[in-house]
């Protein structure tokens, strides 16, 4: 029986991507001033690009975009915070984030994450989200002093939760740092498609938060 489910946060609840062309769109013209001489839309794409769907540090990230661009009067660091400062006012949630998680919890399921990143950075992003109250446990890598994949933040996770591997399922968005990374530990994972990833091996695959109680029902029926 299932009892418990583990979540991701970016590119799983959070439409990181998304998230980002509203963010970078709205920095733009916080700093027109300093970066008018660019063309939008050429702002954008290279601090995307830069950006390597989060896998960059933004301090690397913007100091090669200030020299890159020319930007001139106003440091990397501005941008910097201004990032920090900014960004979870522009947090896009997947559809049906929420029906989800109200199925989920009024069907007694006990509900994780586990997110790599800076902890209060993500903090704010899952409040923007108004997600936090569905979570028994958050576990963010900085605050942990670990990240995925490695198997103690997952361990860690399952010991807050008091729940079996058996008992949990993992839902991510990432190939190895979620789905091979939570299925090492023993929980099955089910993969939150991403269209930058080919094939997957994962146990379910999810195109819809929507599917996910669904793909619940049909597995505590396997398992009874």
């Amino acid at each position: 029986m299932i009892k418990a489910v583990i979540f991701d946060l970016d590119g799983t609840l959070l439409n990181r991507d998304e998230s980002v062309k509203k963010f970078i769109d709205n920095q733009y013209e916080r700093f027109n001033k300093w970066v008018n001489h660019i063309a939008k839309e050429h702002y954008k794409t290279r601090f995307i690009e830069l950006d390597n769907r989060g896998y960059v540090w933004k301090d690397q990230v913007y100091q090669q975009l200030t020299e890159e661009l020319a930007i001139t009067g106003v440091t990397w660091q501005d941008f910097l915070q201004d990032y920090i400062n900014q960004f979870n006012n522009n947090c896009v949630p997947f559809p049906n984030l929420y029906r989800m998680l109200e199925q989920l919890k009024n069907n007694n399921l006990i509900l994780g994450m586990i997110t790599n990143g800076l902890g209060q950075f993500q903090m704010e992003n899952i409040k923007a989200l108004g997600i936090e109250k569905y979570f028994q446990t958050i576990l963010v890598s900085e605050w942990e002093g670990i990240k995925k994949p490695d198997p103690e933040i997952f361990n860690r996770a399952l010991g807050r939760l008091n729940v079996s591997p058996y008992e949990t399922i993992y839902v991510g968005d990432h190939p190895e740092n979620d789905v091979k990374a939570a299925q090492n530990v023993g929980m099955k994972g089910i993969w939150k498609r991403d269209l930058y990833w080919n094939h997957v091996d994962a146990d379910y695959i999810l195109d819809d938060l929507a599917e996910l109680p669904s793909i619940l029902a049909n597995l505590n029926k396997q398992l009874t």
